[in-house]
């Protein structure tokens, strides 16, 4: 019959036998039998366990396990950990507290022996160690705080990602790398957190130890103690920025392509209402555009083949690709055609411009000069200059051919030419001898600009004017566009509603200085000029009282800042939509400004 005391041990949760002092086992209880997976026979020698190993897995005999050592050497056994196996292969890690026990005489007469499992402790560490091993190895910064926002925890990544050392944040508040004006931000997410709320993904700005700005995606949830109080907060932040920079760079290049494609139909309408107006019959019309479309296609094949294959022009092409897209028909080529000169690359606006030039050039040359014969030759060389600036020095000589003499009037091939050259600060002579056409192009090819403040910046309102009378004749009209069968499309719209036009410029130094020379009446203004900004042709305008609408390609988003409410002309465009802008802009006053100070 059990005694008093077996009884009470039997009642407990925790594994408890006992043993003589021999080391037979007199009792267990049912916690011990769980543990060890089997009911040991009474008599049984040191431990129920079937098997017991080491920690290491090494096998422990049984006479040298804990409660052995203790009954052999009459005192505790603390601080040594085990592994039982049971029947069924299983093992459990436990912690044994032998005991001895005496009589009232100090004899031994046996020992007890506690079994503390090890399961869920040891399943814990292994959790613990899982888990600090992924906050080391994340990619993702990882960090913790208090409900008062001071910095408990900093992982490698945070380290990398914000440049401070987890010494310089641990103890610090995290607004130590929150933007000031974003610090009310952290106010509430400790508030949400403080009321169990977790915050899903959202995406802010932090700043780096260098001043850097970083875009991230933060996920933040509470942390509470063992008794599900919230005490602090967990952060996980991935770092955006090169996604921000890729959508970024996504839209302006779809603003681009928005652009050129835009433009590039503008172009194709300018071909046609230009060769149509000089056209003798409705053959000598299609001859003539398809010859020019054939050209412009040329030539922007050529640049987007250098832009495909990343070459170091790939926003130009080199002159003699040009001249060879451009007048070497066939696959053979033309042997009356020769051309020597330096490498010279040509950005994409200017390199479209030369090809047309070259195109009208030949198709003359073809039709009545010195490729009109079998005997004719045509030799194109060019230099560069480099004083100031550099200038690219290009000589076109016929010879072998028909006599020539100038033409009596201008054809629309020698007004592109001309034209085409004055957008990019260059001229052209071109010599009727008798011995054949001589033309002599100089283009400069670099050229500094002064850099103008950003409108952004500028932050006053239009002054007021006074009221004007509807309608555009006789209004003196400000035309700035780089793109010259587009600018002149521009001028026959405007000159056919009675305008007098300013003009063209395709620069921005050049439309300062006409603004600057004053008496405008109002202004059709590019959105671009070649890749430069025309903030400061806007402000310009502002502040001289002078209406404008832009005339572009690109979306109201890329318009400058302070500008975006402006009147827009999207090409391609009619004459109808022109002088509906110019009526629009001039009977309102020419309140082109946002006021920045009110919007923010």
């Amino acid at each position: 019959m059990p005694t008093q005391h077996q009884r009470f041990l039997e009642a407990l949760s925790a594994a408890v036998y006992t043993t003589d002092a021999e080391g037979r086992i007199t009792f267990y209880n049912s916690a011990a039998s769980k543990l060890w997976g089997r009911n040991p026979e009474l008599g049984e020698l040191w431990c129920g366990s079937w098997r017991i190993y080491k920690p290491d897995g090494t096998p422990l005999p049984h006479d040298e396990c804990p409660m052995a050592m203790c009954l052999k050497q009459g005192g505790e056994v603390r601080g040594v950990e085990a592994v039982a196996e049971r029947p069924d292969g299983s093992r459990v890690p436990f912690m044994p507290y032998p005991t001895p026990l005496h009589d009232e005489d100090g004899k031994l007469t046996g020992a007890i022996n506690l079994l503390v499992d090890l399961s869920d402790l040891h399943q814990a560490e292994i959790e613990r160690a899982k888990l600090a091993a992924i906050v080391e190895s994340s990619d993702d910064a990882i960090v913790s705080k208090t409900l008062q926002g001071v910095v408990t925890s900093w992982n490698a990544s945070a380290e990398r990602i914000f440049g401070y050392s987890a010494s310089e944040m641990i103890g610090q508040h995290i607004t130590k790398i929150i933007p000031p004006e974003l610090h009310s931000e952290e106010s509430r997410i400790l508030s949400e957190l403080a009321a169990g709320k977790r915050i899903e993904h959202y995406e802010t700005v932090r700043e780096a130890k260098d001043g850097r700005r970083v875009h991230v995606s933060l996920t933040v949830s509470p942390i509470r103690n063992g008794r599900g109080e919230i005490v602090g907060a967990s952060k996980v932040g991935r770092d955006i920025t090169e996604r921000k920079r890729a959508e970024e760079a996504q839209h302006l290049l779809m603003n681009e392509l928005n652009h050129r494609v835009k433009n590039t139909l503008a172009t194709v309408d300018a071909i046609s209402r230009q060769t149509l107006r000089r056209a003798a019959n409705p053959r000598e019309f299609s001859e003539s555009f398809g010859g020019r479309l054939r050209a412009l296609s040329r030539a922007n094949s050529l640049l987007t083949a250098a832009s495909i294959h990343g070459s170091e022009i790939a926003h130009g092409a080199e002159i003699s690709e040009i001249i060879a897209s451009q007048l070497s028909f066939g696959d053979g080529g033309d042997n009356r055609i020769t051309w020597r000169g330096p490498i010279v690359t040509l950005s994409g606006q200017a390199a479209l411009h030369l090809a047309l030039v070259l195109h009208e050039l030949g198709t003359n040359a073809r039709k009545y000069g010195a490729l009109s014969t079998p005997s004719g030759k045509v030799a194109i060389e060019w230099v560069v200059e480099s004083q100031e600036v550099r200038d690219l020095l290009l000589s076109w000589r016929e010879s072998g051919g028909p006599r020539v003499t100038a033409p009596e009037t201008r054809g629309f091939g020698t007004t592109l030419i001309e034209q085409s050259l004055k957008s990019h600060g260059g001229v052209v002579t071109m010599e009727y001898a008798a011995t054949g056409v001589a033309c002599t192009i100089k283009l400069p090819l670099a050229q500094r600009l002064d850099e103008f403040a950003l409108v952004s910046r500028f932050e006053a309102t239009a002054p007021a004017q006074a009221a004007v009378k509807p309608g555009v004749a006789d209004r003196r009209i400000l035309v700035v566009e780089d793109e010259t069968l587009i600018a002149m499309v521009l001028v026959d719209y405007l000159e056919e509603a009675g305008c007098q036009v300013v003009g063209p410029a395709a620069t921005v130094e050049a439309a300062l200085g006409l603004v600057d020379a004053g008496d405008i009446d109002a202004a059709l203004l590019d959105g671009n000029l070649a890749g430069q900004r025309v903030d400061g042709i806007a402000a310009a305008l502002t502040k001289k009282g002078v209406p404008f609408a832009f005339v572009t390609g690109y979306g109201r988003e890329a318009l400058p800042t302070a500008f975006r409410e402006a009147v827009i002309v999207e090409k391609p465009f009619s004459q109808k939509q022109c002088v509906a802008a110019l009526e629009r802009i001039l009977s309102s006053g020419g309140a082109n400004v946002v006021d920045l100070k009110k919007r923010s």
